[in-house]
């Protein structure tokens, strides 16, 4: 019997719809492009993404949540990444979706949620 082959757990994301363009029309939501291949499949090079920048406000992200923050070790760079773990002192393990072209928290470690910039919450347009 063969064993089953493990896959990254990849949750798609859908493309925005008409509520989501009109929060960011009200800036509620913001626009970001997508630079390297850290999160390919799910997020190519060039992509637009919206993200909610008061999603994590009032509580702590979630595993599998796409976020935006601001990388602990260059503050001027925002990256992209898959939330893994979430510990309860507020602070996640973020992943790339492509491991072998992702810097993330396997080389810099856990990420202070007040590092977090928003959610992705869609694909623009």
């Amino acid at each position: 019997m063969d064993s089953p082959q493990t896959t990254p757990n990849i949750s798609p994301l859908c493309h925005s719809r008409l509520w989501d363009i009109l929060l960011w029309l009200v800036r509620r939501y913001r626009r970001l492009r997508v630079i390297g291949a850290s999160m390919l499949p799910l997020l190519p090079a060039g992509c637009e993404v919206l993200i909610d920048p008061f999603a994590y406000r009032q509580r702590l992200p979630e595993p599998d949540d796409i976020v935006v923050a601001y990388h602990p070790k260059q503050p001027s760079l925002c990256i992209i990444k898959r939330v893994q773990f979430v510990e309860p002192d507020g602070r996640c393990y973020l992943k790339g979706d492509n491991a072998s072209a992702s810097s993330d928290s396997r080389q810099f470690g856990w990420v202070a949620c007040d590092q977090l910039q928003g959610k992705v919450v869609c694909l623009f347009p």
